[in-house]
């Protein structure tokens, strides 16, 4: 009888820490951000490492089962870079980081986030390429990326995201031409405006696409 109740403590007692373990990992990821961050408004000053759930943090929204949804730091004032843990955020639906002065690239890593619905970091200081992991992003419908550095080919992959409705790349220094099938269809001209090295739009099958671009 006492070796079953030791197997039901144990059981319970691993049960009742997923969602803490869970909650302990977003912490560790936010906090990696804020680590790469200067904040000089305090706008993050309530983000308690030592919490194992995110989900008091201000500009911090999370689910009925306590997971991380919505990352609202827009306009924060706010510099410093992307960081790769932001990819374990794997029910993140919203990241708003639009308005500030990140630098740096945009993280491989943000391949992973399956459920987000908006990435926006437009207006700040990002450099390097869009990477290509972004087209994982099944479930994406905003991709607002306009008024930073960025450079190198709009990746193709994007163009087979079906959920994406709204892409944004103006006022970078992106070269190549500029997809025109699938979901790039219906995006504005003017969305891919100011990018000096950019070609296009694209003749399918007659274009030699992204040549002398890097």
């Amino acid at each position: 009888m006492a070796t079953i109740e030791l197997l039901l403590i144990i059981c319970l007692t691993v049960v009742s820490s997923v969602p803490a373990a869970r909650g302990t990992s977003e912490v560790d990821a936010l906090n990696a951000f804020r680590q790469s961050l200067t904040d000089p408004d305090k706008v993050l000053e309530n983000w308690d490492p030592n919490l194992v759930s995110p989900c008091t943090w201000f500009h911090v929204t999370c689910n009925e089962d306590d997971r991380v949804t919505r990352v609202d730091l827009g306009n924060s004032n706010l510099s410093g870079h992307l960081v790769p843990e932001l990819g374990k955020l794997e029910h993140l639906q919203y990241l708003e980081l639009y308005k500030n002065n990140i630098q740096g690239t945009i993280p491989t890593e943000l391949g992973n986030l399956k459920s987000l619905i908006s990435l926006d970091l437009y207006n700040n200081n990002i450099s390097g390429k869009i990477p290509p992991s972004l087209g994982n992003l099944k479930s994406l419908v905003f991709l607002r990326l306009n008024d930073n550095r960025l450079n190198g080919p709009i990746p193709r992959v994007l163009t087979g995201i079906s959920s994406l409705k709204v892409v944004d790349v103006s006022n970078n220094n992106l070269c190549g031409t500029i997809p025109t099938s699938g979901s790039f269809e219906h995006i504005p001209s003017n969305n891919f405006e100011n990018n000096p090295r950019l070609e296009g739009p694209e003749l399918q099958g007659l274009a030699t696409y992204d040549t002398n671009c890097s």
